[in-house]
């Protein structure tokens, strides 16, 4: 299998939990860039946050009755074919169950109850089967308290289990379902990607609790001391972790450093799994506010002219110093709002800080933290200023006058290998993509400062205008700054199970999902597919499994 193949989105799971959110079922009791440009109100009121939930509902409904239509069981969707395609011959076991009425939620259950099956040939992703299939069977049982859920989970966890079953302790990137053993990847046989190893630890935490099956929380909590023994003793590291790590030997590959692919969701759940188990297990409080305070330090940079703010990529040199590259993938904006929530969590020591915010109740470092979320983000949305409204999935940020010449001159980013009238570049594309929602609905929730739902609504309508397909679905843009858009046959299976959730919740009021004192206790420990995931103390033995 090819390097790049076991990073592929390939399981359309997206959550039966998310968006059963789209109902409230599950309830407690054109210038963008200046705020006065645009009625505050309308994005304030109820009656008009209503009228745009229902029409991102509608948008749900739209892509998910094309792929139940045309592709119902299938790895991916492609929508202008209208047909589905699976990542091994044993057939497709993904879905993309997120109901929006009861009857579909009931079609889509009886599904997870007969038909999902498991006993698969072929390789799985450890990493994606783990984040999209068990997290949404896990969030599914959050949602609904329906056991079901749970034990499909743990079916599914005992397949991916020997995945684990390394010297190291670092899991295999794949795993044969029906044969129950972990496979290298074929083009790089000792190697896994940071990102793959450490975004394990949210959904086997939780099955563990509630299973109570040590060994799921020893087998993926082993990868995290790995990891901070490694990232302890390096000199010149800092506690920023490359990208590559070897499973046969438990090592760090020499590689890049970077918060976009391969990387980006390590730091993500370092802060999670310090508030999953309600703020109990102070390593991951560590871990994370040492890297974060590397990030400041090393890969915060800002452009020549706009001084506007970005984490940039360190490729290898010298430990000490490592060459800084002005790029930064779109996954990378996931990264304000996580800044946002360690702000208002990790660095309160005694008081938790109200919500909305004041900075004066944040330590120092928290401040810093906060606003480095609330500027990052600005820059996210500026990617969005193009022809479509739609931002591209890599930038390069523009650093001297040698750069003023590239893209265009207004802006202090370009996109690589693009230009006007020329063919599109793999970096011009915008793929659904949902992390600067995330960040948004994280922003808002902690906020309510109302341009947030502003920017949330400006990225929808683009989608809309751009993505949406008459006969069902949504479809890649090849190249957000032409207009007309090319479209590429696919519909990510993100775009149900993140996107559009995040878009939704972002015009829900905070009953959805709400606050739990003064803090959002489930939101701050959504898994890396918008998978709502409780916070829990967990239960005696568990915590220490790995010793």
């Amino acid at each position: 299998m090819p390097v790049s193949r076991k990073f592929i989105r390939f399981l359309p799971l997206a959550c039966i939990c998310g968006l059963l959110l789209l109902l409230g079922n599950w309830r407690s009791s054109q210038d963008r860039w200046s705020l006065n440009t645009y009625n505050e109100e309308a994005y304030l009121k109820p009656d008009a946050a209503a009228g745009k939930r229902a029409e991102i509902v509608e948008a749900f409904k739209h892509a998910w009755h094309a792929y139940e239509r045309d592709a119902m069981g299938a790895d991916e969707y492609h929508p202008l074919t209208h047909k589905g395609s699976n990542f091994s011959v044993d057939g497709g076991m993904g879905y993309t169950t997120c109901r929006l009425h009861r009857h579909d939620y009931a079609r889509a259950r009886r599904w997870v109850e007969q038909s999902l099956s498991f006993d698969k040939e072929g390789l799985f992703s450890t990493f994606e089967t783990t984040i999209r299939v068990l997290g949404g069977l896990l969030s599914a049982f959050t949602l609904t308290q329906d056991k079901l859920y749970v034990l499909r989970a743990i079916e599914l966890a005992d397949r991916l289990l020997p995945a684990f079953d390394t010297n190291s302790g670092l899991p295999l990137p794949s795993v044969n379902l029906a044969r129950r053993v972990g496979i290298p990847d074929s083009a790089a046989p000792e190697i896994i990607s940071t990102a793959e190893a450490a975004t394990l630890q949210l959904e086997f935490r939780y099955l563990a609790q509630l299973a109570q099956r040590p060994d799921f929380w020893r087998k993926s909590e082993k990868v995290m001391h790995v990891i901070h023994d490694l990232l302890d003793k390096a000199e010149g590291l800092t506690h920023l972790a490359p990208i590559l790590m070897k499973h046969t030997k438990g090592l760090f590959v020499t590689s890049d450093i970077r918060l976009g692919s391969r990387g980006d969701s390590y730091y993500e759940y370092l802060l999670k799994q310090f508030l999953q188990t309600n703020r109990t297990e102070w390593l991951y409080r560590e871990m994370y506010e040492k890297s974060v305070r590397s990030i400041h330090i090393r890969m915060e940079q800002r452009t020549y002219r706009q001084k506007m703010v970005f984490i940039a990529e360190l490729h290898p040199g010298s430990l000490l110093n490592p060459k800084v590259i002005p790029k930064q993938d779109h996954l990378v904006c996931f990264f304000p709002g996580t800044l946002m929530l360690g702000a208002v969590t990790s660095g309160i020591t005694r008081n938790r800080v109200t919500i909305p915010p004041k900075v004066e109740q944040m330590p120092i470092n928290a401040q810093r933290d906060w606003y480095l979320g609330l500027e990052l983000l600005e820059t996210c949305m500026e990617t969005h200023n193009t022809e479509t409204g739609l931002a591209p999935e890599i930038v390069m940020f523009k650093m001297d006058e040698a750069d003023a010449g590239k893209g265009h001159p207004e802006r202090d980013w370009y996109i690589k290998g693009s230009k006007k009238g020329g063919p599109a570049s793999y970096d011009a594309r915008y793929m659904l993509r949902p992390d600067t929602a995330e960040s948004l609905f994280i922003a808002w929730r902690l906020t309510h400062d109302s341009r947030y739902r502003k920017y949330a609504w400006d990225i929808f309508s683009a989608i809309q205008k751009h993505c949406r397909l008459k006969n069902g679905g949504y479809a890649t843009v090849r190249d957000v700054d032409t207009v007309p858009v090319s479209l590429e046959d696919k519909q990510e299976t993100f775009f149900l199970s993140e996107t559009l959730k995040y878009l939704y919740l972002t015009f829900s009021d905070d009953s959805v999902l709400p606050l739990k004192g003064e803090l959002i206790d489930i939101i701050l420990t959504m898994g890396r597919l918008a998978h709502p995931l409780p916070v829990f103390k967990p239960n005696p033995g568990l915590m220490h499994a790995y010793a």
